[in-house]
């Protein structure tokens, strides 16, 4: 349960940002647990908040909340236009191009038709039979990248509802990766308060950025880095495969 206060990576008069860890609901709507963020920045600012966006429960990184309904809806307005620029990023199992733009429409979770849905995608580093990726969403559709991802054979790495159990395991049991593998690193937006644009950053958290360094290591090494590789702490073995 998170009741530790939020980093708060920005704050003007009209929006506050924070770094929102995995695991914390943005608000109640999102999940029946006692604390959510909404809560907690409510708390440390000391006056009600609005949400202008969402981030899954498992994803980290930039989160923005509205500090008056006239903030709020020239947000949600930017976020609705296109204004808003995310950046993302995730640990991915396959191999994903060096760059492409995925076009492909998303079905709401709730039935209906399916609806336009864009993600750009950029690899940043390659380790064996995983991959760091950068993720742009042009549309905002419920669980966009993941989704996305999914559709070109790359799930994320710690995704139980699109990924793949046997390597989400292997994560936990030899990174110690226990989360989602995707985190909310930037955020570019006009401030309502000053008329200026901003972009809002998000360090990778701890525990994503040692599984990488791991991860990478690793791969240097020539070490398996699947479901078959040994456990950390068992001996390895030399002529052992990817």
């Amino acid at each position: 349960m998170h009741r530790a206060p939020l980093t708060v990576l920005y704050r003007s008069a009209a929006i506050v940002a924070v770094d929102k860890p995995a695991g914390l609901a943005v608000h109640r709507g999102q999940s029946r647990d006692a604390v959510h963020a909404l809560q907690l920045v409510r708390d440390q600012v000391g006056q009600y908040v609005y949400p202008v966006h969402r981030l899954d429960r498992g994803t980290s990184g930039v989160l923005v909340f509205a500090l008056s309904q006239d903030a709020a809806r020239a947000v949600a307005e930017a976020f609705e236009d296109g204004a808003v620029t995310k950046r993302y990023v995730a640990l991915v199992r396959g191999a994903p191009p060096e760059e492409v733009f995925v076009d492909h429409a998303l079905r709401p979770e709730d039935g209906g038709a399916p609806k336009p849905a864009a993600t750009a995608f950029r690899t940043l580093a390659r380790y064996g039979r995983y991959a760091l990726v950068e993720a742009t969403p042009k549309t905002g559709r419920t669980h966009q990248i993941r989704r996305h991802l999914k559709h070109l054979s790359c799930p994320i790495i710690g995704d139980v509802r699109y990924g793949k159990g046997i390597h989400n395991r292997f994560f936990r049991e030899r990174y110690a990766l226990s989360r989602l593998a995707l985190h909310a690193a930037s955020l570019s937006l006009v401030d309502p308060a000053c008329r200026c644009k901003v972009t809002l950053f998000a360090p990778l958290p701890d525990e994503l950025a040692s599984a990488l360094v791991a991860l990478e290591r690793d791969a240097l090494l020539g070490l398996a880095t699947g479901p078959d590789a040994p456990r950390r702490g068992a001996p390895l073995r030399g002529n052992t495969q990817p």
